[in-house]
């Protein structure tokens, strides 16, 4: 039991790297103990320095100092003597590499000499730690492959490299069939072709890098896209239950309505039946007297005495008095309740399908072009360092200040930007042509600021901004920039449905590429925007678009 303390001290003092008791110990700042002479030569070769085992990452790359306690507990620890480890843990299997100096059972090795080209245990290794002859001997990982190191022609160490037939040679070799070919030594050509692996893994680390923020984005663009179509969804749902609702609602009115006027005309109608059979009635009954009188009174002065009393009629009901009302009375209420669903029909399949699509991707240019606005410059706006030109389309930075008028609307404070004349609030489309250092395309409200940093594009909730520089974009809102990845141009497209809440830039060259999407929700009219950075002559110009 205590010899088996004893080697579970010994593996907790011993050094991940080699494997052995710690020498000069040091302490990593993320608490993991090694060699300083194992963790030098580890940092040496790597790129980042990082822990070997929790691969943390330290930069700079830190100043280690020998750890003097655990040093103590280490040659206490060596005092104790070495363990006797069981047979089957020292001496070598099949599968490993045996120490060349053992006679007999051969031990494990546990490194091998690239300068003697021989495997040792730990025994034979001490010379190599102890005596100065083999200070400079090159210790490695035991291999079964140190042979490979020695010329077979010549049987001599193989330490030159021949790049003329790119294969390792040994120095008899440079002066027999490899003579006058471009021979260095193998050190040197290892330098050299590990400094090339080394420029391609700092290549392949940046792209892992580049690589990494991109899925962040796109995470990040996956969240707001279901965020947003789980709130269009939930938008959706109310709008549609609220007119279903109302056409419920004017459903059960119309219907009521209809009901009620069906009663009253059929009320007036049949009054009307019941005072024309009335009179039937009374007319038949005269018509009786009449008969009766002419056909049985053969007294002349009998029939005389009663025609006074028969000649007198009541004056018909005219068919005019019934003020029959056209039969396609209730037809012109269904004629009308059609004209409205179709109209509805339309609103729901042109203007509710546009919104829908509007956040798909367009295929063409042409598809944009529909809805191109004509946009022109707000003279009134732009800040002083910017002059106007081609009809208001175009600005242009001037390190010369203009003669522009003041007005409340004026940017000031060197933040050469200016506002569009034209308000937007339904769907359009434009694209602005930029020269020189970079642009800044831009919406805002208004009534943003005029003066200070809060008035800058982007920098508030009143505008959104894309940066446009010769080699990257950005898009900025409410002071927080997003990196925004796509193909170069000098024209920037623009489309926004004030309605939808979508707002999208477009690198536009021979095709329409998404630079950038924005769904939100505008609350009040927008303004077309540009900044032009402190360069000057540089330009940006709002195009005619057929």
């Amino acid at each position: 039991m205590a010899q088996k303390g004893v080697q579970l001290d010994r593996e907790t003092f011993s050094c991940p790297i080699c494997l052995d008791l710690l020498k000069d110990p040091v302490t990593t700042p993320c608490g993991h103990s090694y060699c300083m002479k194992c963790i030098k030569q580890h940092w040496d070769g790597e790129l980042f320095h990082s822990c070997p085992q929790c691969r943390q990452r330290f930069t700079p790359r830190p100043v280690l100092l020998k750890n003097t306690m655990l040093a103590a507990l280490v040659e206490e620890l060596k005092k104790t003597g070495p363990p006797a480890a069981p047979a089957d843990l020292c001496y070598a299997g099949a599968e490993d590499v045996a120490c060349d100096v053992c006679t007999g059972r051969k031990l494990r090795a546990c490194k091998s000499c690239l300068v003697c080209l021989a495997a040792y245990c730990d025994q034979h290794l001490q010379p190599h730690y102890e005596l100065p002859v083999f200070k400079k001997h090159k210790l490695v990982e035991p291999s079964k492959k140190l042979q490979e190191n020695i010329c077979s022609r010549h049987d001599e160490v193989m330490k030159l490299f021949c790049r003329t037939d790119q294969q390792s040679i040994c120095s008899l070799c440079s002066m027999d069939e490899h003579k006058g070919h471009d021979t260095v030594s193998a050190a040197a050509e290892r330098t050299e072709r590990q400094r090339e692996l080394e420029g391609s893994r700092l290549n392949i680390q940046q792209r892992i890098q580049d690589g990494e923020k991109e899925v962040k984005l796109l995470q990040h663009e996956v969240q707001a896209v279901n965020g947003s179509a789980d709130k269009a969804v939930e938008d959706s749902e109310k709008t549609f239950t609220e007119l279903i609702r109302l056409m419920e609602k004017r459903s059960s009115d119309v219907k009521q309505q209809l009901r009620s006027q069906q009663k009253r005309e059929v009320s007036r109608v049949r009054e009307l039946q019941e005072k024309l059979e009335q009179e039937i009635r009374e007319l038949k009954g005269r018509d009786a007297e009449l008969k009766l009188l002419l056909s049985h009174t053969e007294d002349h002065n009998q029939f005389l005495l009663s025609y006074p009393s028969l000649s007198a009629l009541s004056e018909a009901t005219h068919s005019s008095s019934i003020n029959l009302r056209p039969l396609s009375y209730f037809e012109d209420v269904t004629a009308a309740l059609s004209a409205v669903r179709d109209k509805l029909q339309d609103v729901l399949r042109e203007e509710w399908v546009d919104v829908l699509l509007s956040a798909a991707e367009p295929t063409t240019r042409a598809w944009f072009l529909k809805y191109s606005q004509e946009i022109t410059l707000d003279p009134n706006t732009a800040e002083t360092h910017l002059l106007l030109s081609e009809g208001s389309r175009k600005a242009t930075f001037m390190n010369q200040q203009q003669s522009h008028s003041s007005h409340p609307d004026r940017f000031t404070g060197w933040y050469p930007q200016v506002l569009s004349r034209e308000s937007l609030t339904g769907r359009s489309y434009w694209e602005v042509e930029w020269r020189g250092a970079g642009v800044r395309v831009a919406v805002a409200y208004k009534n943003i600021s005029r003066a200070g940093t809060g008035c800058l594009f982007g920098h508030n909730d009143k505008s959104w901004s894309l940066d446009c520089f010769q080699h990257r974009y950005s898009f900025l809102h409410n002071s927080i920039s997003t990196p925004v990845s796509g193909p170069l141009s000098s024209r920037v497209g623009v489309h926004l449905d004030h309605r939808a809440g979508v707002l999208s830039f477009y690198s536009v060259s021979e095709t329409m590429t998404l630079l950038h999407r924005v769904q939100t929700t505008f609350t009040q009219p927008l303004h077309a925007g540009l900044y032009l950075y402190y360069i000057n002559g540089d330009t940006a110009e709002f195009c005619k678009l057929k």
